[in-house]
């Protein structure tokens, strides 16, 4: 949307510093959170690397439970080869057979051991995993208690704050409006760049607003006639005068309420 051409100068310092006031008072608003959003991504992303170790560990026991079914099924099948084998030997007809069967009988019966012996090694590893998967769960439950409580007290400061918030931003557009692209560029670089991001400040005491440093009276009376866009040569920030950051500020309060 084009700017408005015919904004005079006063106009522009008295959106710039409304401007500022609404900023300034987000920042408020975003510091009643503190930590508080950062604390339950924190927790959101720590509860999501423990469900993943858990679910591992759950897929790695699935997988011990199939193996160990698959060495019962083995050792049923010796059982099975064992007792043809003990039969067949009844009826041989020499000792090469004899020994031959004998051989297929011993190599069931290692094998049986065999499986056996893994078997109760998998086991192990089950009844490990669990005490691993027991103190998951435990410690999953102590998080999400966590983060139900932090997001309960960040849901309500949000609560609280989001109609205002809403009506600030949809003010900070209305006053943006008011000032040309170039400007309104500046006001947001200033922001950045210093403390607390207050880019434009008032004469207090014949000194500039967060910085302190004495402003020349000559330099004060240009900034009060409120005839062009000064800044503070120490700090860079807009400059306006006392009366009408006093004006603003009573005209603003009630969007702050």
């Amino acid at each position: 949307m084009a700017k408005n051409k015919e904004v005079t100068v006063e106009e522009k310092l008295r959106a710039l510093y409304d401007l500022q006031l609404i900023d300034s008072r987000i920042d408020e608003i975003k510091n009643m959170r503190g930590e508080l959003p950062l604390e339950v991504n924190d927790l959101e992303d720590e509860i999501e690397g423990l469900q993943t170790r858990l679910n591992n560990f759950n897929t790695e026991n699935e997988n011990l439970e199939t193996s160990i079914a698959n060495k019962r099924n083995n050792i049923e099948e010796a059982k099975v080869l064992t007792k043809k084998y003990t039969e067949q030997q009844k009826n041989v007809r020499n000792n090469r057979e004899f020994d031959s069967i004998t051989k297929e009988i011993e190599y069931q019966e290692l094998e049986t051991q065999l499986a056996a012996k893994r078997i109760a090694e998998y086991q192990v590893k089950i009844e490990q995993k669990n005490e691993i998967i027991s103190a998951a769960k435990e410690k999953i439950d102590d998080k999400e208690e966590h983060l139900k409580h932090k997001k309960n007290e960040l849901d309500g400061i949000l609560e609280e704050t989001k109609k205002e918030e809403e009506l600030l931003n949809k003010k900070l557009i209305q006053f943006s409006k008011l000032i040309d692209d170039r400007l309104l560029n500046a006001y947001k670089k200033i922001r950045t760049n210093v403390r607390n991001g207050l880019a434009v400040v008032s004469i207090h005491r014949g000194a500039s607003g967060g910085s302190f440093f004495t402003i020349p009276p000559q330099r004060q009376v240009e900034i009060a006639s409120r005839k062009k866009i000064i800044t503070d040569e120490h700090s860079g920030r807009i400059l306006v005068d006392a009366e009408l950051a006093s004006e603003e500020k009573k005209k603003m309060q009630k969007y702050f309420s």
